[in-house]
């Protein structure tokens, strides 16, 4: 019986510090990117899908948190701001790279998407150098030229373990996406 209490203790514990992680994270997205997350064009990114089901709006949100965790887990001093600003605009491409009507249609978008990104960031935010190398560099090895600073090869990393996850459909949230159709 106090094998359960303890085991119980722990699982609480557990969540307690789960919570607390997710609450901060929220919080530095809310401190360092309020534009971001309000503005019209990133909330239009909830109805294009990433990978599997995500929502590239989802997976960007949760690329900024991997990058943190990352940066915080390995001792990697960076500039925070900077690494969810650029993890956050990322995917910034908007348009459904599913559809088999674009003329650069999936195959090249891994391609082509980083500087349509950067594009895109460019013309709506005064983006610094590190977060226009993080746009810009994130599909490396694709983009050839490797990232130069470390927020940018801790978003790269990080998008491609959330990809991962979502393409294996092992995100927690991949089977919960909801496609918000505008007209």
């Amino acid at each position: 019986m106090r094998e359960n209490s303890e085991k119980k203790g722990k699982e609480i514990s557990k969540l307690q510090k789960r919570y607390k992680q997710k609450k901060e994270l929220y919080r530095l997205l809310k401190e360092y990117a309020p534009d971001i997350l309000e503005s019209q064009n990133f909330r239009r990114t909830r109805n294009y899908i990433q990978h599997g089901t995500m929502p590239v709006h989802r997976h960007c949100i949760d690329v900024a948190q991997q990058s943190i965790l990352i940066s915080r887990f390995l001792g990697i001093s960076c500039n925070e701001r900077e690494l969810i600003r650029g993890a956050l605009l990322h995917d910034y491409f908007l348009y459904d790279w599913h559809d088999k009507t674009r003329e650069n249609y999936k195959c090249l978008h891994g391609f082509y998407h980083p500087g349509i990104a950067l594009e895109n960031a460019s013309r709506e935010y005064n983006l610094t150098l590190r977060e226009r190398d993080i746009i810009k560099k994130h599909m490396w090895p694709l983009t050839v030229v490797p990232p130069r600073c470390r927020e940018a090869w801790i978003v790269t990393t990080a998008d491609k373990y959330c990809s991962l996850l979502e393409t294996l459909r092992l995100h927690k949230g991949a089977g919960k996406a909801r496609v918000r159709v505008t007209g």
